[in-house]
């Protein structure tokens, strides 16, 4: 919702994640980050090797890959509703319209996500997509200044100038606009903003079956279209092998576990800590992309990514900073009060 007046930037590089809360042992506090860390570089890892695993569905095409994930997620998520007993509060969901509504459209924006992330992992464009993933923190910082009118602090605009620069680079250095890489950004960026619009509403898996449940018509539609026209490939899903077919099928599971592993985490570990270790996810994926399929990395392209990362820094330290600095003040109000009682 677009406030009336500007106030403080609360964009950080991880905008759906709320701080722990304090209480408890500082044993069972250490035990709890230490599983959280765990439970990140979990979630980062696997959707840092994520274009491995969508390399091995070939010869299906992006559309056809698209479609299955959705409606195998779909499947997959509802075995989890069942195993967890979560279909009452599923049910309730489905009961407001309004957040019905509301995630239908988040559901529009990851399936375009999706799409032009298994594109690009199929044409040999992960570098590309790497430095989209780079740059959606710094996205969802002017996306806080454009849709939510937030006032950013010096150093969140010192990124975000430093970050169009960088796309300045690589576009004169390789003669072309780095899409891609701003689709990515832009569609994950306006995910996550409609997704902070629910809130503590929807969680993980209710979020993702309702999504997927939305979104399953259309890849339904997708799929028998392609089947009778062959368009984009055609439908080649059982007619390939029998690992072809396991691979396709485990879309689901590889889609809804890293999700799992980032809501555990996100128990468990402070705001400024989930922003820092989401950038392994673009770091193993420019890794894959240089080092294990040989993708062009021109030095204009180096430079673009490296002014990337300088402004990757200036905004990981002011998130830290901020962090800290409203930790402080918290400490302080709380003591406060508890002196005045």
């Amino acid at each position: 919702m677009t406030t009336s007046r500007p106030r403080a930037s609360s964009a950080s590089a991880a905008p759906l994640v709320s701080e722990t809360q304090g209480g408890g042992s500082p044993g069972a506090a250490g035990g709890a980050a230490r599983s959280g860390l765990a439970f990140a570089v979990g979630a980062y890892g696997l959707w840092g090797v994520l274009p491995v695993f969508f390399l091995l569905m070939s010869p299906s095409g992006p559309f056809e890959i698209v479609a299955w994930r959705i409606v195998f997620s779909l499947v997959f998520c509802l075995a989890l509703l069942a195993a967890t007993r979560g279909f009452p509060a599923f049910v309730r969901l489905l009961r407001q319209p309004r957040l019905v509504a509301t995630m239908g459209l988040a559901g529009v924006f990851i399936v375009v996500n999706w799409t032009v992330f298994i594109t690009a992992a199929l044409a040999g464009h992960v570098v590309e997509a790497a430095l989209g993933y780079f740059i959606n923190p710094i996205v969802t910082v002017l996306l806080a200044v454009v849709v939510l009118r937030e006032r950013l602090r010096p150093a969140q605009w010192a990124a975000v100038a430093l970050s169009g620069v960088a796309v300045l680079v690589i576009a004169i250095g390789t003669g072309d606009v780095p899409w891609v890489s701003l689709v990515l950004a832009s569609s994950f960026g306006l995910y996550g903003l409609v997704k902070k619009q629910v809130g503590g509403r929807v969680d993980a898996i209710g979020g993702l079956t309702l999504e997927t449940m939305l979104m399953t018509p259309v890849a339904g539609a997708a799929l028998v279209v392609m089947a009778v026209t062959g368009v984009g490939g055609g439908v080649v899903f059982g007619s390939v092998s029998v690992v072809h077919t396991l691979t396709v099928i485990s879309s689901g599971v590889v889609t809804a576990v890293p999700l799992l592993l980032f809501a555990a985490a996100a128990r468990r570990l402070p705001l400024a800590t989930i922003g820092l270790t989401q950038y392994l996810a673009p770091v193993l994926q420019l890794i894959v992309g240089v080092v294990l399929l040989h993708e062009e990395m021109p030095v204009t392209r180096w430079i673009g990514f490296a002014i990337v990362w300088v402004a990757l820094i200036v905004l990981s330290t002011d998130a830290v900073r901020s962090s800290r600095r409203n930790r402080g003040i918290e400490r302080k109000s709380r003591i406060a009060n508890e002196t005045v009682q």
